[in-house]
């Protein structure tokens, strides 16, 4: 070691950027275990960023010429060294690796780069919101590259965060993830190893964020990276309890030529702290059905057109019409009056009017007025029997009493399901559970049936691969989150947005305020890039945006799950099913917003003209709740949950805004001098968490992670 390192200080002197290149690179070997899980800690990752505008300074790449595939030379690292100015910009390049090779190219023809052992100062920019869930807070969707979102959110909920859903890469080979904007192939001698450096830089992250109080990390994998993510969450988090489940999410299976066809895939849960998981009904058990009462009333009081005690009235003798083909109820006629024969009564063709007789001929009424038979039989609570040839009614009518029904609405019996007629297959509920088993073989987690098919539902014409079941995902947060109605919850490889809407199904049955946070990237798919290349188009043009995932599938797949209408305006078909049944056109009571990561400059950020682009962060870490403050025209400004003080000659006037308010629980004060700050903060009352901003923010953001970015 001593040798190599004389051997890089003479190389300082000449190059001295190539020099800690190779010192970075020994200090990563030195480190490197002895036993565990080693790998290749390779080059830091870089990202691409179309649409942010080039600045003096910045790292590039030289883009190829439109309708041309990139090749070696333009994943060369440039650095602008000025900018031409008029209308026909021009930059001045300067070689990375060469300080002696320049080059000077037009503005369009480059694209910015962000290394991953630089520091980043992000920003957020509003692509859109929907409110349908009054003072709930906010689930958000972040659009951006996800180290440097994860960075981002190190500054609003660095150990804040309950539970982690991710479904990365599986690394098959297949062209389905990239490392450093090239696509990782089967026939990369350094796929996994690749693979677990993207994986272990993230999942550092991810551990800075989790609640250390008591959270879950939830990974699915399947057979081709299991044992090496595996030994990876080991090494990151040994003080957590890890398992590993199977669940069935194809029982037919996937042929894949001279191998084992595949029906299942990994689950990792990592927890710690007073994270515990929640027992599950037993399998095999459920309650008592609830009972079915014939709707034709019995006692003699309740005869057609009897007026004494008990007389019902005239719209409780109606004919109900069930097809004579299904033995189903397809709907009623009018009520008729006392004296009209029923004898002569014609049903609509191919049905029976059955009315409410008994055996002896006796015209009795129904249990149910016409308009509540309607509410009852829409719901499934009225049903038809066997038919009984012979007998003045021929089929007969159940119906579920009024106080079962209100045992369902209260949450002591429960629908389980619907059967063909359409009527409720409802059972009380009986409290056997188990603790949930490591092997999962639930209809509900079929991929195919529940992720792929249901997502055309949301975005008809729309096309993802292997799309979650959203029962499973929402099966795995259940098993950690029922008892948590407020839990934070993030996926940082959001996908068609899976997670998000399973976290609004969580809040729909028992009406939690869980907040879902979830990163996607605007990536197009492979094929697609290769087409939209041919046609001349490049990342950051309109009609390259417009098919990214982000664009494309997640933001209106949230969307339309949360309004229950479709990007067309059609309301969604069908209903959800399980643990939870309504129709998917009601949608959820929730509030939504989309954000795009940018990358500001810090100049900007210290001398507070990039304050609309961290409002977002603001507001997100005091809870995303309530109204956001966007600007700061007059100095200071208090919103619902918090504050935020640019001029410090105004803090007597925010100190006693802050002092009044009941549910601002931060404050922020833009200063770089400690007096000052602690001049304000002693003017806050205690239970309001004062976080000083512009030197605070510069620190937070300036994230360069040796240990994760190596």
């Amino acid at each position: 070691m001593a040798r190599i390192n004389d051997l890089i200080r003479q190389l300082e002197a000449k190059d001295p950027a190539l020099a800690n290149e190779i010192s970075r690179e020994v200090r990563a070997l030195s480190e490197r275990r002895a036993f565990g899980l080693n790998f290749e800690r390779h080059t830091p990752e870089q990202v691409e960023l179309p649409g942010r505008p080039v600045r003096k300074g910045d790292k590039v790449h030289i883009l190829p010429q439109r309708g041309e595939f990139p090749k070696k030379e333009h994943k060369a690292i440039w650095q602008v060294d000025s900018i031409s100015k008029g209308k026909s910009r021009v930059a001045k390049l300067v070689a990375q690796r060469d300080p002696d090779q320049t080059s000077e190219v037009a503005i369009e023809d480059l694209v910015v780069v962000a290394e991953f052992r630089d520091p980043i100062y992000p920003g957020l920019v509003s692509t859109g919101k929907v409110e349908r869930g009054g003072d709930k807070p906010f689930h958000t969707v972040i659009n951006g590259e996800n180290f440097h979102a994860l960075e981002a959110l190190l500054f609003t909920h660095r150990g804040t965060v309950d539970a982690i859903y991710i479904d990365p890469p599986y690394n098959t080979g297949a062209r389905d993830w990239k490392y450093n904007n090239d696509y990782v192939e089967s026939d990369d001698i350094y796929r996994h190893s690749k693979w677990l450096a993207f994986m272990e830089r993230r999942l550092l992250l991810a551990k800075e964020l989790m609640n250390p109080a008591g959270s879950v990390l939830i990974v699915t994998i399947d057979e081709k990276e299991y044992l090496r993510i595996g030994l990876l969450l080991e090494q990151i988090f040994p003080d957590r309890k890890i398992q590993m489940i199977s669940s069935v999410i194809n029982p037919r299976g996937v042929v894949r030529g001279n191998e084992f066809s595949r029906t299942n895939e990994f689950i990792f849960f990592a927890w710690s702290g007073d994270a515990r998981i929640q027992p599950v009904d037993r399998p095999g058990t459920i309650g008592t059905e609830v009972a079915w009462e014939t709707m034709r009333r019995r006692s003699l009081a309740g005869r057609r057109g009897n007026k004494g005690p008990g007389a019902c009235g005239p719209n409780q003798y109606f004919p109900i019409f069930v097809d004579n083909a299904t033995g189903y109820i397809v709907g009623r006629g009018d009520p008729l009056l006392v004296g009209l024969p029923t004898a002569n009564y014609i049903a609509p063709a191919g049905q029976t009017a059955v009315f409410p007789i008994r055996d002896d001929g006796t015209e009795m009424n129904w249990s149910l007025t016409d308009k509540t038979f309607d509410k009852r039989w829409a719901k499934g609570f009225v049903r038809s029997g066997k038919a009984t040839p012979g007998k003045p009614q021929k089929y007969l009518i159940q119906y579920v009493l009024g106080g079962v029904i209100n045992d369902i609405e209260e949450g002591r019996a429960e629908i389980r399901g619907h059967r063909d007629d359409g009527s409720a297959d409802a059972y009380f509920i009986e409290h056997k559970t188990i603790m949930p088993l490591s092997q999962w073989e639930h209809p509900s987690h079929n991929a195919q049936e529940h992720g792929t098919e249901l997502l055309k539902a949301f975005i008809p014409g729309r096309q993802f691969p292997y799309a979650k079941s959203l029962y499973a995902v929402e099966d795995s947060l259940r098993v950690f989150l029922a008892g948590k109605p407020e839990a934070i919850v993030m996926d940082y490889f959001a996908g068609s947005g899976t997670t998000a809407h399973a976290v609004m199904r969580l809040n729909s049955k028992d009406n939690g305020r869980r907040q879902s946070i979830v990163i996607t990237n605007n990536e197009v798919s492979a094929d697609e890039r290769k087409a939209l290349t041919v046609s001349g188009l490049r990342p950051g043009d309109v009609d390259w945006e417009a098919v990214g995932i982000c664009d494309q599938i997640t933001k209106p797949r949230i969307l339309s799950a949360l309004t229950g209408g479709t990007p067309n305006g059609d309301s969604i078909q069908g209903s959800y099913k399980f643990t939870n049944e309504f129709p998917m056109s009601d949608g959820f009571e929730e509030n939504v917003e989309f954000f795009t990561l940018t990358y500001e400059s810090p100049l900007q950020v210290a001398g507070g003209r990039a304050f609309e682009r961290i409002a977002p962060l603001l507001w997100m870490r005091a809870g995303s709740i309530g109204r956001r403050i966007d600007s700061v025209d007059n100095g200071w400004e208090v919103a619902d949950s918090y504050g935020v003080l640019t001029d410090l000659d105004k803090s007597h006037e925010f100190a006693v805004s802050v002092s009044e308010s009941a549910s601002v629980t931060l404050a922020f004060v833009f200063t770089d001098e400690d007096r000052l700050f602690e001049m304000v903060a002693q003017q806050i009352p205690s239970h309001v968490e004062v976080v000083r901003m512009n030197d605070t923010y510069i620190r937070n953001a300036e994230i360069e992670a040796p240990a994760v970015a190596r």
